[in-house]
C-alpha cells in the first residue's frame, strides 16, 4: 500500500449565508419583507427600486399566473397580462365566471376580504408548533403529551424543564413515563423551525446538523464538537478544539464554520414582530372560464435591480473600491435570486393546494379535504419545514376572501365510506346543525355525534364537544331559547 493524491468532482449542499438566506425570505410574511427590502436598498449601493420609484402595493402589470383546470386538476401557463387576472388590490367579487354554477355561500368579498386584510396577529412560537402537533399522525394521548411539551417551550424554543415536571403537569388525566415523553419530544423535534425543543445548545445544533446531506463537508466532525468540546469552544479555540480531538486543523475549522452557520435560538424565527400588522395577499386565486388560476400578487415578486451604473464602475475603479463594490454586488445577486427562489416556491405550493383543496374553494368548509404537510411535501419533492416556511404567515386572495394559507390544510378523520372527513368539514357539519336545530329543544353533543354517525361520520361525543367549543359554541342547555 501506498500514499496517492487524487482528483474528483462531486455536488454538495451546504448551509451557506445565501442558503440561509433564502430559508429567511420563505419564512417571511409580506409585511417583514417589505422591510427586509427597504433595509437592503439602504445599505447596499448597488440596489434600486425598480423603475426608480418607492414599492407599492398595486400589481405590476405582466404577471406570470398558472392556472389549474377546475374538474381535473389539469395545469396551464398564462403569461398574456390581459389574462393574468386581478391584482391584490382590485379583486372584483364574481370575477372570472365565478359565479356560474355556485352552490351556496356568499361571495361578496367587500366583508370578508376587509375583514381578514385589516388586522394580522402575530403568530406565537406556540401558535405554530401546536398548529404543526394538530396535523401530525399522533395519536389523541401522544398529541395531549405534546401539547403539555410545547406549553414548557421558553420563546428561545428551549425546553429546560425536567421531563419529571412535564409528566406531573399531565396528572391526574395521564400517567406517562419520562420515556413516553421523550419519545413524543423527539416527534415535536422534527417540526418547523428544525432545533426545536432541545434542552441544551449542543442538541439544538445537532438536530439542525442532522438534516443537513450526508456530504456536507465538515459535518461528522461537526456532530462531535456539538455532542461534546462545544462549551469549551469559546476559551480553548479551533485549534484547542483541534488538539482535544487529535484532527487536523483545517478539518475543525471547516467544522466550526459549518456551526456558526446554524441557529442557536431557532424559537425566535417566529413571531418576531411584536406588533400588528395589515394582511397583504401574497398570491391571488382566481376561477376563468371553469379554470382555476394562481398569481404571485405585485408586490411579492422583486421590486428591486441592480444598479447599473455601480456595477459598470467596477471596471474603472481601484481595487479597494472595486473590491467593495463586488462584495455589494454579490450580496445583491443573492438577494434578487433568494427573493426568485421565494415566488417560485410560494407558488408552487399555492398550484399544489388548488389542486388539493378545489372543492374547499367553491362549496365552503364542508368540502375541505384532510390534507397535512407531508402530503404536500411528497408531492412537490420538498422538506415538510419547507412547506411549513412557505405558508407562515401568507395569505391569499380568493373570491372566498383573503385566507391565510393554513386554512388549507385539516387533520383527517375516518369514514364508514372509507375515505377520509377533515376535521374543518365536521366543525361545518357541526355548525350548519346546530344553525337549524330547534330553540326551544337543543341538539346535545349526544345527539350531534349520533346525526354525524347518520352521515357516515363516525365521531365520539366528547370529539364533537371539543370541536363545538374550538368554535365557541355554547353547551345545548345555554342555548335553550323561547322563540
Amino acid at each position: 500500500m501506498k500514499a496517492r493524491l487524487q482528483t474528483s468532482m462531486g455536488q454538495q449542499l451546504v448551509m451557506t449565508p445565501q442558503l440561509r438566506q433564502a430559508i429567511k425570505l420563505l419564512q417571511m410574511s409580506s409585511a417583514e419583507l417589505d422591510l427586509e427590502i427597504a433595509e437592503a436598498v439602504e445599505t447596499n449601493p448597488l440596489l434600486e427600486w425598480a423603475e426608480n420609484a418607492e414599492p407599492a402595493l398595486e400589481a405590476l402589470p405582466g404577471e406570470t399566473a398558472t392556472t389549474v383546470n377546475a374538474g381535473d386538476g389539469e395545469e396551464h401557463g398564462d403569461r398574456d397580462a390581459d389574462a393574468a387576472g386581478p391584482g391584490a388590490d382590485d379583486w372584483a367579487p364574481g370575477e372570472g365566471d365565478w359565479s356560474s354554477g355556485n352552490s351556496g355561500g356568499s361571495f361578496d368579498d367587500d366583508d370578508t376580504g376587509s375583514a381578514a386584510e385589516r388586522v394580522a396577529e402575530t403568530e406565537s412560537l406556540a401558535d405554530h408548533l401546536l398548529w404543526q402537533l394538530h396535523l401530525s399522525h399522533l395519536s389523541s394521548r401522544d398529541r395531549s403529551i405534546g401539547a403539555a411539551l410545547i406549553d414548557a417551550f421558553e420563546d428561545d424554543g428551549y425546553l429546560r424543564e425536567p421531563l419529571s415536571a412535564i409528566a406531573d403537569t399531565l396528572l391526574p388525566g395521564i400517567h406517562a413515563s419520562e420515556a413516553e415523553i421523550l419519545t413524543v419530544l423527539h416527534q415535536i423535534q422534527r417540526f418547523d423551525p428544525i432545533g426545536i425543543g432541545a434542552r441544551s445548545l449542543g442538541e439544538c445544533l445537532r438536530l439542525q446538523l442532522d438534516v443537513l446531506p450526508a456530504d456536507t463537508p465538515g459535518l461528522a466532525l461537526a456532530r462531535r464538537i456539538a455532542d461534546g468540546p462545544l462549551e469549551r469552544l469559546p476559551r480553548s479555540g479551533v485549534a484547542g478544539i483541534a488538539h482535544e480531538l487529535r484532527e487536523p486543523l483545517a478539518e475543525v475549522d471547516t467544522a466550526v464554520q459549518l456551526l456558526r452557520t446554524l441557529d442557536p435560538r431557532p424559537g425566535t424565527q417566529i413571531g418576531e414582530l411584536s406588533h400588528d400588522s395589515y394582511v397583504v395577499p401574497d398570491c391571488v386565486v382566481w376561477r376563468q372560464n371553469g379554470i382555476w388560476r394562481a398569481a404571485l400578487a405585485g408586490h411579492a415578486g422583486p421590486r428591486v435591480v441592480i444598479h447599473r451604473g455601480y456595477e459598470q464602475m467596477i471596471r474603472r475603479c481601484g481595487e479597494s473600491d472595486a473590491g467593495y463594490l463586488r462584495a455589494h454586488l454579490q450580496e445583491a445577486r443573492w438577494l434578487l435570486k433568494g427573493l426568485e427562489a421565494r415566488g417560485e416556491t410560494l407558488l408552487r405550493v399555492v398550484r399544489c393546494l388548488l389542486q388539493q383543496q378545489a372543492a374547499f374553494l367553491e362549496f365552503g368548509e364542508q368540502a375541505l379535504r384532510p390534507l397535512t404537510l407531508r402530503e404536500v411535501a411528497g408531492e412537490l419533492g420538498l422538506h415538510e419545514s419547507t412547506i411549513s416556511r412557505a405558508i407562515a404567515r401568507k395569505y391569499v386572495r380568493t373570491p372566498r376572501g383573503t385566507l391565510a394559507l393554513r386554512s388549507f390544510f385539516a387533520s383527517g378523520i375516518d369514514t364508514d365510506s372509507g375515505g377520509e372527513a377533515s376535521s374543518t368539514a365536521i366543525q361545518a357539519m357541526i355548525r350548519r346543525l346546530i344553525d337549524d336545530e330547534n330553540p326551544r329543544k337543543p341538539l346535545s353533543d349526544a345527539k350531534l355525534a349520533d346525526l354525524l354517525k347518520t352521515s357516515g361520520i363516525p365521531v365520539a361525543r366528547r370529539t364533537v364537544a371539543k370541536y363545538r367549543e374550538a368554535m365557541n359554541i355554547s353547551a345545548s342547555h345555554e342555548r335553550v331559547r323561547i322563540a
